[in-house]
């Protein structure tokens, strides 16, 4: 039987060469893009408006991760968000606590998320707001509160002529009649002397229908209001699925 050679051991250096120049996944980094493909260049030349959700994201991130590259982490966190709308009811902790992301990335990220809703709730007025219907109220509030994670009790005094003269947030949590204090719902009012108020809730589940708790917090808030005599001019509860006022469903008048 012919014997079979034997097969040299390869050196070392060969076996360093063939690690080195062995073809292996490199991510695509925005870097490697053709000018025009950039996210910050398509902007320029384009507009925001013709970029990506991911894209827009990319741009406020500024850099992604050894593994991939911004768009690719805007992609994968609105992926695991659930889409823009669920992203802007996430947290600093949440959004630090997902990969990719630190202190600074949160920031600029919950930063220009803020800004948008500031925006959105801004007044075209001169001077403060007139808060006349609860159309104004939901037009003014719904932006700042519709995708809050957590529900907020929000008080808006008012002067005479149905003007905004100073906002107050009185409680974080579940709000009914048990945890949230008639004092500090017209604390606020009374330093500003303001002769009526408005309420305003957040509902996180999406649904604005008042439980019987919203219900009867609006009851009693309105009837500590009369001794006071400070008007309860409404109670408009936000949600991302629209509005309800008290008012309007006449449950104060």
């Amino acid at each position: 039987m012919p014997m079979i050679p034997a097969m040299s051991e390869p050196d070392a250096t060969t076996i360093t060469e063939r690690i080195l120049h062995e073809p292996r996944y490199r991510p695509v980094l925005i870097r490697d893009m053709p000018g025009e493909q950039r996210p910050r260049e398509r902007l320029r030349d384009a507009g925001p408006d013709a970029l990506s959700d991911a894209e827009l994201l990319a741009i406020l991130l500024r850099t992604g991760t050894k593994a991939e590259s911004a768009v690719t982490l805007a992609n994968r966190l609105l992926s695991e968000a659930g889409g823009l709308e669920r992203l802007a009811r996430v947290s600093h902790g949440e959004l630090c606590a997902f990969h990719g992301f630190g202190e600074a990335k949160a920031a600029h990220l919950l930063a220009a998320l803020e800004l948008g809703r500031r925006v959105a709730a801004s007044n075209d007025e001169q001077g403060p707001p007139t808060l006349q219907t609860s159309v104004d109220v939901a037009r003014m509030m719904k932006p700042l509160m519709e995708f809050l994670p957590q529900e907020q009790l929000r008080v808006l005094s008012l002067n005479s002529r149905n003007q905004l003269l100073a906002t107050s947030t009185v409680f974080v949590g579940t709000v009914n009649s048990v945890s949230v204090r008639p004092v500090e719902v017209f604390r606020q009012a009374v330093q500003v002397n303001a002769p009526s108020v408005v309420m305003v809730h957040n509902h996180p589940s999406g649904d604005p229908d008042p439980s019987a708790a919203d219900v009867a917090l609006t009851k009693e808030i309105a009837a500590v209001g009369k001794t006071l005599d400070i008007k309860l001019a409404d109670h408009v509860v936000v949600a991302r699925d629209g509005y309800v006022s008290m008012r309007d469903r006449e449950i104060i008048k």
